[in-house]
């Protein structure tokens, strides 16, 4: 495997920087198609992520297979990283004011069964599944 970040005597500087060009040019093609059929779809009145994810399915190694390994080998960070992004995302839109009008029932609903949930797991996790309490608890809170 060549890359930037595993350099070793077998790998040149040559590869290195190859590999890297190959990584960035998938990148590249991700990103740009990715917009390109997001527009598409949102002028045809659907969600731009259904475009993002054609071109996914369509690029990615069970397709054309136009994206290089290196990308595949680090797709876990990539989808952490997204994630954290949809997620700062969706909190920098909220809106206090509004949250304080709705903010019993929000909490009704999302609090009360969350705890319901990770008491149901502490309870019977560890009779059924045979793990400890604090597995259970741990279960109970994902």
């Amino acid at each position: 495997m060549t890359s930037a970040l595993f350099f070793n005597a077998e790998t040149s500087a040559f590869s290195v920087f190859y590999g890297g060009i190959f990584m960035f040019f998938s990148l590249a093609i991700i990103l740009l198609f990715g917009l390109l059929l997001g527009g598409i779809c949102k002028k045809l009145r659907l969600p731009s992520l259904i475009g993002m994810l054609a071109v996914g399915i369509i690029i990615g190694p069970y397709a054309l297979n136009l994206i290089d390994t290196s990308i595949l080998e680090i797709s876990a960070q990539l989808r952490k990283i997204a994630l954290i992004i949809i997620l700062a995302r969706a909190g920098l839109s909220l809106n206090v004011s509004e949250l304080k009008k709705v903010g019993r029932p929000a909490i009704m609903m999302c609090f009360v069964p969350a705890c319901f949930e990770i008491i149901g797991m502490i309870l019977l996790a560890p009779k059924l599944l045979g793990i400890s309490v604090v597995d259970a608890a741990v279960m109970g809170t994902w």
